[in-house]
């Protein structure tokens, strides 16, 4: 691979070649949006994973269960890229960027000349920072790999610990009880899902846990991990012992940003972007976990990690390769599954100075949770109410002021609200 790889589209001009660095959700969306606004000349696809772009979401969910394939997690069929005439380089790394001479270096030596970049390197799994942490029993979950060495270790009877009290930690901690596994869920914070929803939804979802028969501890903080081959006991610093015959890490994910460090771009908590995704280099865009974006919505840069910012930022992005200057304007939401529930939130609700509960999350399995802020709908947390959920997803983006009571009476229709949006 390198300049004389590439052929000519007309005499002696070299075709224009596409790199995307990155073969995950945003790797793909850039790929396949590239195609579809009409470009014709090479596209690249490089990611260090041996798949193809592939949804992560049901990872914790279906696909740990066994209940989906690993085909259906892909964003396209293999055959589909083929068709689009989309060149994917898996399980190869790209050791380097060379700003100077549009080139990008991989592990092996081997060099690819691009006109264009797009950097969608994502993120990897936060890791344990104690001593035993790197035992072979003490797994992240972040990839399609991750998944196939924790499979075979849920068995029913199996003792499983899950650290980590976000989206990841508790989606896995459904699956394995349902498996028939003993799990402990440990989080350091005193509420589980607490940098992202209200005490009270925290509760309910505590609650759910416990029910179904979770050991679920908050405000607990480790001391060591023992065992000698593996992990054992996990040590907590009041003294407690939990058994383990395994370990899930879910605290958190860091962006991959190593290559556009060295390559000397802009970092702020990830690749520092403008309103349409372009790096501080006119040739580089970037799109994803790893971006750090402005945003509007927020009223100030923020980093995403969810789908419909790798897809949205994504599409963008590859606009953006094409000379053509979209903004990228997003109300972020998110979902997460757990046991019969769905929860769906939409907004960032940092800075509510109001909470309106609409049904009792203390009784009930369905309520949603209004967040305001001066008067005004900056987020809503819906559980098992996609109806109310399509209304506030409306309604957060119009940044609508609602009657605070009439948001909390269950017994009237939320719909009968929209015209006071």
């Amino acid at each position: 691979m390198s300049d004389t790889d590439s052929s000519s589209t007309a005499g002696s001009t070299p075709e224009s070649v596409f790199v995307i660095v990155g073969a995950g959700q945003a790797g793909g969306e850039v790929s396949g949006e590239l195609r579809k606004q009409g470009y014709t000349g090479r596209v690249l696809l490089i990611g260090e994973e041996e798949q193809i772009p592939y949804k992560r979401p049901p990872l914790s969910k279906g696909f740990l269960a066994g209940s989906v394939t690993e085909e259906s997690l892909y964003v396209s069929p293999r055959a589909k890229l083929e068709q689009l005439n989309i060149e994917f380089l898996g399980a190869t790394r790209v050791s380097r960027i060379d700003r100077a001479r549009r080139v990008v270096v991989l592990a092996d030596g081997r060099e690819q000349r691009y006109d264009k970049l797009a950097l969608t390197t994502g993120g990897r799994a936060r890791l344990l920072s104690l001593t035993g942490a790197d035992k072979p029993n003490v797994l992240p979950l972040r990839s399609i790999a991750d998944v196939k060495k924790l499979q075979p270790l849920c068995v029913a009877g199996k003792r499983a610990v899950v650290i980590g009290g976000g989206f990841i930690g508790l989606e896995t901690a459904a699956v394995m009880l349902k498996l028939g596994l003993h799990v402990t869920v440990l989080e350091g914070l005193p509420r589980v899902l607490a940098r992202v929803t209200a005490p009270e939804v925290s509760s309910f979802f505590e609650r759910m846990h416990r029910e179904a028969g979770v050991d679920l501890r908050t405000g607990v903080q480790i001391s060591h991990l023992e065992g000698e081959a593996q992990v054992e006991t996990v040590v907590l610093t009041d003294g407690s012992r939990i058994a383990a015959d395994f370990i899930i890490v879910g605290i958190g994910v860091v962006p991959n940003t190593e290559l556009a460090a060295e390559a000397g771009l802009e970092l702020d908590n990830g690749i520092v972007v403008d309103q349409h995704a372009r790096t501080s280099d006119p040739d580089i865009v970037a799109a994803g976990d790893c971006s750090n974006h402005p945003s509007n919505f927020a009223g100030r840069r923020i980093r995403l990690e969810s789908v419909q910012n790798a897809m949205e930022q994504g599409r963008i992005a590859a606009r953006s390769m094409l000379g053509k200057d979209e903004a990228y304007q997003n109300v972020p939401w998110f979902w997460s599954d757990q046991y019969d529930l769905k929860l769906q939130m939409v907004g960032l609700s940092q800075g509510y100075d109001q909470l309106v509960l609409r049904g009792d999350p203390a009784t009930q399995r369905n309520f949603a949770a209004f967040y305001l802020k001066a008067g005004k709908l900056i987020a809503a947390d819906t559980v098992s109410r996609p109806g109310e959920f399509m209304l506030a997803k409306k309604w957060v983006a119009e940044g609508a002021v609602l009657p605070p009571a009439a948001l909390a009476d269950d017994s009237q229709p939320l719909k009968n609200l929209q015209t006071a949006a």
